[in-house]
């Protein structure tokens, strides 16, 4: 049988900012423009029903990423491809990090669920729709007459994926969706959204830098370092046996039950600045591998005999 279609195709995806001076600040120091590549030549594929998350440090790019997946802002360079089940339009709807700020504090929760809903669905409809989400995501249907403020942070989250769902989404942008929660509410959203993905077959393109979280949804693994993929692969390949030593080194910050007081090699430097950043590898000023070769020249992904890409001058196969 012939393998289904990527969901979501990300090639060469790359965007700039501007972060110049004022022009009259620049006119009177003679400084020149400036701006950061937030995310730098990035390419993956998402299969449909799968979970691809990326994971790296604050200031990698991965939120950045997520809105030009989403159509919230537009590439320098490259192009994101969407392309549903039947070949049509993918619906995308995201899950914010904060379940307080993604609510309206004046909306019945009823009405927040109801808003992505069809324009001309009736209200009978609607009301019976809304019941139906909020016991999907395991609340009453009762809850839909509440306010925001009535509901704990969990519960919360759980009415934002119960909206997500209103708008009959074939992907889910999850940006960092459980790290304002406390790990015993973690857990239980967590496994609302993979009972969810099972059930209705969603695709989740989900974003954290908790890596325990990650190993728990992750199908593929995507590691972001300065706006650049520097390895991507299976999950459990990557967490297995990482090969990259920016990952590596994330890896080593996983808790290990079985051998807490393991070995564990030590973080160098400081991140570099957007602004300043070094020539070839951007993670040979941190890295333990580096060679002449790093410092001078940027290493493209490429493919791996265990299915996995690297961009690293230092790692053989």
């Amino acid at each position: 049988m012939e393998a289904a279609a990527p969901l979501v195709s990300v090639r060469q995806l790359g965007r700039s900012f501007d972060v110049s001076a004022p022009a009259i600040q620049r006119l009177l120091t003679g400084s020149p423009r400036r701006s950061v590549r937030a995310v730098d030549d990035v390419s993956f594929a998402v299969d449909p029903g799968t979970t691809f998350a990326i994971v790296g440090e604050s200031g990698c790019g991965k939120s950045t990423l997520t809105r030009l997946v989403a159509g919230l802002d537009s590439p320098t360079e490259g192009e994101v491809r969407l392309r549903g089940r039947d070949g049509g339009p993918v619906r995308i709807q995201m899950v914010f990090q904060d379940p307080v700020g993604s609510l309206n504090a004046r909306w019945r929760i009823g009405r927040s669920i109801a808003e992505p809903m069809p324009k001309d669905m009736d209200a009978a409809a609607r009301r019976a729709r809304v019941a139906e989400l909020l016991q999907t995501v395991g609340l009453s249907p009762g809850d839909a007459a509440k306010y925001p403020h009535e509901f704990s942070g969990g519960q919360r989250q759980r009415i934002a994926i119960a909206r997500a769902l209103a708008g009959e989404a074939d992907l889910l942008l999850l940006d960092e969706p459980t790290s304002a929660l406390d790990v015993s509410v973690q857990a239980q959203v967590l496994n609302l959204l993979k009972d969810l993905q099972d059930r209705l077959g969603l695709t989740y393109l989900f974003i954290s830098h908790n890596l325990a979280v990650v190993r728990f949804m992750a199908d593929r693994l995507g590691i972001m370092y300065l706006g650049r993929m520097v390895e991507e692969g299976p999950a459990e390949v990557l967490f297995g046996a990482p090969a990259h030593p920016y990952t590596r080194q994330l890896m080593a910050t996983v808790p290990d039950v079985d051998n807490p007081q393991r070995d564990r090699e030590p973080v160098a430097f400081e991140i570099p600045s957007p602004l300043n950043m070094p020539p070839g590898c951007t993670y040979s000023p941190r890295c333990p591998l580096a060679m002449e070769i790093c410092r001078r020249e940027r290493p493209m992904l490429r493919d791996r005999t265990n299915g996995t890409r690297i961009a690293c001058h230092a790692v053989e196969g």
